[in-house]
């Protein structure tokens, strides 16, 4: 009989290469990830792993493991969580994975409603940009995923300036339950002493000839094919995924940016102005989940806090 704690280590094993950093990973010792490999083996009644001197490499068989391995923790993680609501334990767990901006705005002011509410469960929080954020949510590593996509672009090509997969432009969605959050509208971000800095908006034309300062690859992207589509192709001098960095490059007067307002929101942009821009651009942003999880009390409770924040 497969175990899912044997699932977790097989994972593991897969995904560092190696037993001792599968137990580095996880917190335990060498022998007891290699006795629970053996345990797995023997439940399947056939080899998973092929030992090449320090590495592990998956058999076909361990292959088809893996990758069953995150469905099947997914669903027994909303099946542990379920019954213990319905038992009336009154607790549970849910991580959150979530783009920095949304760290540091939305996701402060739900924690603190869910905490308050529900006291027992236990929430977690660490950062990623989609379309990593998703990828974690179908692995199983996360329930909910704060994620963002920029509109397309017409006359742009979607692909041309970072390389990016269609995959990667549709968030993968299929199969996801996608909760929809708010729009963030993109200001421009100016050094105080810049021509412009006094207009109440400005044509993106009409910063073609400056220094942009860009932020995360995605937001990068979406630069890019709004300026292509105005006729210029812009010229990044700085890229940084710290939207602070960004600005606090503007307000050091070394070029200009074009920001989400959230990104604005818990930043004093010391030095730096903000105008609206034309053609006006906002990003969609939603809370996804996978459906075994939806229902889950302590997920949608989470879910309901994040929609509560972003009314606000």
């Amino acid at each position: 009989m497969i175990e899912a704690r044997h699932l977790r280590v097989l994972r593991s094993v897969a995904a560092t290469g190696s037993f001792s950093a599968a137990a580095r990973e996880l917190g335990c010792t060498q022998p007891a990830v290699s006795q629970q490999m053996k345990a797995l083996e023997q439940s399947a009644g056939t080899p998973l792993l092929i030992r090449t001197g320090r590495e592990m490499r998956l058999t076909q068989a361990g292959e088809a493991l893996v990758r069953h391995a995150a469905g099947i923790l997914a669903g027994l993680t909303a099946a542990e969580e379920e019954v213990a609501a319905i038992a009336g334990l009154r607790a549970g767990r849910v991580r959150l994975v979530s783009f920095p901006s949304g760290s540091s705005t939305l996701v402060p002011t739900a924690l603190a409603e869910m905490r308050a509410a529900h006291p027992g469960t236990r929430v977690s929080l660490v950062e990623a940009e989609p379309p990593r954020s998703v990828e974690m949510l179908r692995a199983g590593d996360c329930e909910i995923a704060l994620a963002f996509r920029y509109p397309e672009v017409r006359g742009a090509d979607p692909l041309s300036a970072v390389g990016a997969s269609p995959a990667e432009e549709s968030w993968g969605r299929e199969g996801l339950v996608v909760r929809p959050l708010l729009t963030d509208r993109l200001v421009g971000l100016l050094p105080e002493g810049h021509a412009f800095a006094g207009a109440d908006r400005v044509g993106i034309a009409e910063l073609a000839g400056e220094s942009w300062i860009a932020g995360c690859p995605r937001c990068r992207r979406h630069l890019v094919e709004v300026c292509e589509s105005a006729g210029f192709t812009p010229r990044i001098d700085f890229a940084t995924d710290d939207y602070p960095a960004v600005i606090g490059l503007v307000g050091a007067g070394l070029g200009v940016a074009v920001l989400p307002e959230l990104a604005l929101e818990a930043v004093r942009a010391k030095g730096a102005v903000t105008v609206e821009v034309e053609p006006e651009v906002r990003r969609e942003i939603v809370a996804l989940t996978l459906p075994d999880l939806a229902h889950v009390p302590a997920v949608e409770a989470m879910l309901e806090r994040l929609a509560s924040a972003s009314r606000r």
